[in-house]
């Protein structure tokens, strides 16, 4: 794990990292809000989860939570003194995904760690990326440039079987045997068809879609 822990309270800095690292996990130690900002507008490349104080120099902790959720799915875990009911109810709605008082153990909140992140990795599993189209695999759901688009059941399994293979060649026979099945007897033009109703449901995405002339077809970034 990488984690990002903005948090003003030196020692506790200190005790965090000394803690974390000691379990094999990497942290990176801010101790100002307006920092932490900078960093979230950047989009926290490369972070697998945020632990946020929420009374911090610069810009609080609702502040930069706020601005993570703008850009970022990121588990974030607010870790701080105020357990007033309203306090926690708002970190929920700005979408934290937990809410952690003070004083805690740090065992405990490493395990909470590793849960979130295991579980966002496992989400992350099953949504898959190629240019400017998104398919979510479980939620049978597609997005081009962020936009949901309706697909049939037929055109949506052309696309999963393309996004796969991304960059492959996949010819007329393959898809007939993986989207329709060995018991499909008929013309290997319906793959045409179809494919050419999925450029049409992607719009601009459509051109990720290469006729590769005498072979197949081919999904690529571009």
């Amino acid at each position: 794990m990488k984690i990002l822990l903005i948090e003003d309270d030196l020692q506790i800095c200190e005790v965090i990292q000394k803690y974390f690292t000691g379990q094999g996990a990497v942290i990176t130690a801010v101790t100002n809000g307006g920092s932490a900002l900078e960093l979230a507008e950047k989009g926290l490349e490369g972070f697998s989860l945020v632990l946020l104080d929420i009374m911090l120099p610069g810009a609080d902790g609702f502040t930069v939570c706020r601005s993570i959720r703008r850009n970022n799915d990121i588990p974030v875990i607010f870790i701080t003194a105020r357990g007033r009911e309203q306090d926690i109810l708002h970190g929920y709605e700005l979408g934290c995904d937990d809410y952690i008082v003070k004083p805690f153990m740090l065992s405990t909140l490493f395990a909470k760690c590793q849960a979130l992140v295991k579980r966002t990795e496992k989400k992350d599993d099953t949504v898959l990326t190629c240019g400017a189209i998104k398919l979510d695999t479980v939620r049978l759901t597609c997005f081009v440039n962020g936009r949901e688009v309706e697909l049939t059941p037929k055109s949506f399994a052309i696309l999963y079987y393309l996004m796969e293979h991304k960059g492959w060649v996949i010819d007329r026979d393959t898809l007939l045997d993986k989207v329709w099945g060995d018991d499909y007897f008929g013309v290997d033009r319906v793959v045409d068809n179809h494919i050419k109703r999925l450029r049409k449901a992607l719009g601009s995405a459509g051109g990720q879609i290469h006729t590769v002339i005498g072979r197949g077809y081919k999904l690529t970034d571009k």
